[in-house]
């Protein structure tokens, strides 16, 4: 048949109704594998975003790791400054002591016999500790 002008309207209807039936039949199919390839890629979009989250949450666990490790050896290292700090300082003013007391003994003093007390190599008497440690610094 194929030929709707043969006068005979009713094979030409049925005809060109199965064309229509086909068609979109064909359509529904090609909808039906379009909608099927969205959810497949959604999928693999949420599964790749999903390793992404897991890698990046690794990532910041380790950086948070670090960066704690590298905040405690700050303020140690902050307090072990602190404390050389203040042994500097201390070392300075009982140099400048030394040096005021040296200064006033070569003035005032000329008896050889006490010479050997102010001697700058002679500083046995002075051998104190300096007060200052690390935990000390650390309370405050």
């Amino acid at each position: 048949m194929g030929f709707c002008g043969s006068g005979i309207s009713l094979g030409c209807d049925e005809e060109l109704k199965v064309v229509m039936d086909e068609r979109k039949r064909k359509r529904m199919i090609s909808n039906r594998e379009s909608a099927r390839r969205s959810r497949m890629k959604k999928v693999k979009h949420f599964h790749d975003l999903s390793a992404k989250m897991a890698q990046l949450t690794n990532q910041n666990h380790q950086l948070l790791t670090t960066l704690n490790h590298t905040t405690q050896r700050y303020f140690i290292l902050e307090a072990q400054n602190s404390v050389l700090k203040a042994q500097v300082a201390e070392l300075s003013h009982r140099l400048h002591s030394l040096n005021h007391i040296m200064d006033f003994a070569s003035r005032t003093f000329i008896d050889p016999a006490l010479d050997n007390i102010f001697n700058p190599f002679n500083v046995s008497y002075m051998n104190q500790p300096i007060i200052a440690s690390a935990e000390a610094m650390l309370q405050y």
